[in-house]
């Protein structure tokens, strides 16, 4: 398999893994709609990927602005979803016995 040209992109297989981790969106006052959270993730892959700053994640990469993003990846870790996901990946693989 060769190298991905967007890792950052989240596949169905993964989405399916770590959307039901997420903890629900608070209530929201009428105005936007909030940017997906996929579309978050997305976006904070972006910037781990690319070594930018959270100012540099424009809206118009797509994903939301940088302060968007690092919200939700400040919530995200406070629900521990990235905990979770790690156990979970870690079962899979031993599971599969492609763990040593």
């Amino acid at each position: 398999m060769g190298v991905r040209s967007k890792p950052w992109i989240v596949d169905d297989d993964l989405w399916a893994l770590i959307e039901p981790l997420l903890p629900p969106r608070p209530r929201r006052s009428p105005g936007p709609r909030p940017v997906d959270d996929r579309r978050c993730l997305q976006g904070i892959l972006f910037v781990l990927h690319a070594g930018i700053t959270w100012q540099q994640l424009t809206l118009e990469l797509g994903f939301g602005s940088g302060q968007t993003c690092w919200r939700r990846l400040n919530r995200w870790q406070e629900a521990e979803v990235f905990d979770a996901l790690h156990r979970i990946l870690l079962a899979e693989l031993n599971a599969a016995g492609e763990l040593d």
